[in-house]
């Protein structure tokens, strides 16, 4: 969604003929074509993909009205609102500000996903640099870096997590409890990282202080208050315990509603994040088949069936590298395959990795495509030589450290 600066409006799109083919649209078709022949041709079995499919399917439920709630919740000015708010809370200071993007960064991304902090608060935070006089690349990395790095605590914050949670039938709740350690350590390493490399005054010229925006108010209040309300509703529902893709419909249908009432012109076919779902789609078929012929054997090898605290560490390695070689997705599932059933800290330390690592390259999860995707729109280049070393660094300190506090934890 790229939202006119001025007015912090959704832009309008382009005619269709005026569109040309993005080339995550290109990606995201080649996956599902591969998954299908996959299929088709028996290089994956019938059985397996049926599988894999029943896995999936939940998933892509919740993953299609959690984008859809997130999109019309951006549209409705709701998360400029608090954008806003945060920025004149921070009353000019400097660091108080980095505070405030930070805890927007995580509540947006382990109250909704990974891929709404990369889809909404990147342009938003791109709009809030410019409104108040700072860099963009700083407050852009903090989406960046926060969509990955603080998507362990619910399952709800990364797509990975569904998948562990449900492998290891652990409820929402004691999901947060045992996540909750590694998660604190995570955004607590980000968080030093973004300072010490993107924000620290020094790199601004000693100025400690920024101009505070002017209060922002929505063009329709009561349709930024429902849709603020569908998001709590759904946050509410998914720490009852209800499944996640009900939830998340249900958040997005009040969302939905609430549009048709007071703006009916945004409820359109382009809301239905069709990129995603093809990707994951193909992604999962994609790795089963190659797991079914010989990958799952080498993925043994690296990833080892120790959990004392070097198995474990040696585990997240492993989810960091394939993360960033391929995709964090298929790099969890194929990690899965071959975690011995009963060795929980060992899949958890796995999807640290695969949660906390994929910071590195542009492909190593969804979000970073998604950001990349998003600052390009912006008109924001992006020192990619200079985010993949910070990355790395950050992958190494951050997932070692919420590795050791798992097994802590444990």
């Amino acid at each position: 969604m790229t939202l006119d600066p001025e007015t912090r409006a959704p832009a309008r799109p382009r005619s269709a003929g005026a569109r040309r083919p993005h080339p995550l649209d290109l990606l995201a078709l080649a996956l599902l074509a591969a998954g299908g022949i996959c299929v088709a041709t028996g290089a994956l079995p019938r059985a397996d993909a049926s599988a894999i499919l029943g896995r999936v399917l939940p998933l892509l439920l919740f993953l299609g009205t959690v984008i859809v709630l997130a999109e019309l919740t951006g549209r409705a000015q709701t998360f400029d609102v608090i954008a806003t708010q945060m920025a004149i809370a921070g009353r000019g200071r400097y660091s108080l500000l980095f505070l405030m993007c930070v805890l927007l960064a995580v509540l947006t991304t382990v109250g909704l996903n990974l891929d709404t902090t990369a889809v909404l608060l990147t342009p938003i935070m791109l709009a809030l640099a410019a409104r108040v006089g700072l860099p963009p690349l700083p407050l852009a990395m903090t989406t960046a870096f926060l969509a990955n790095t603080a998507s362990l605590l619910l399952p709800v914050g990364n797509l990975t997590n569904l998948l562990a949670a449900d492998r290891v039938a652990l409820p929402t709740a004691r999901f947060a409890a045992r996540m909750a350690a590694p998660e604190a350590v995570s955004v607590l390493v980000t968080m030093i990282v973004l300072w010490l490399w993107y924000w620290r005054t020094p790199r601004r010229g000693g100025d400690a202080r920024y101009r505070p925006p002017k209060p922002f108010r929505p063009a329709d209040p009561v349709l930024s208050a429902m849709t603020g309300a569908a998001c709590a509703l759904f946050i509410v529902a998914i720490l009852a315990g209800a499944p996640l893709g009900i939830a998340s419909a249900v958040a997005a249908g009040v969302a939905v509603l609430a549009f048709a009432a007071r703006d009916r012109a945004h409820l359109t076919w382009s809301l239905l994040p069709w990129r995603l779902l093809a990707t994951v789609t193909g992604m999962f078929l994609t790795v089963q088949t190659l797991s079914v012929h010989g990958l799952s054997t080498l993925i043994r090898h690296l990833v080892g069936t120790h959990e004392s605290l070097p198995g474990l560490l040696r585990t997240a390695g492993t989810g960091v590298l394939l993360s960033n070689l391929v995709n964090n997705l298929p790099a969890y599932v194929a990690g899965e395959a071959v975690v011995p059933l009963t060795h929980h800290n060992q899949l958890l330390a796995l999807l640290i990795g695969t949660d906390a690592g994929p910071v590195v390259t542009a492909w190593a999860s969804l979000a970073m495509l998604l950001w990349y995707e998003r600052c390009s729109a912006f008109g924001l280049v992006v020192p990619k030589r200079q985010v993949a070393f910070a990355g790395a660094v950050l992958a190494v300190l951050a997932v070692g450290g919420a590795t050791v506090a798992l097994a802590v934890t444990g």
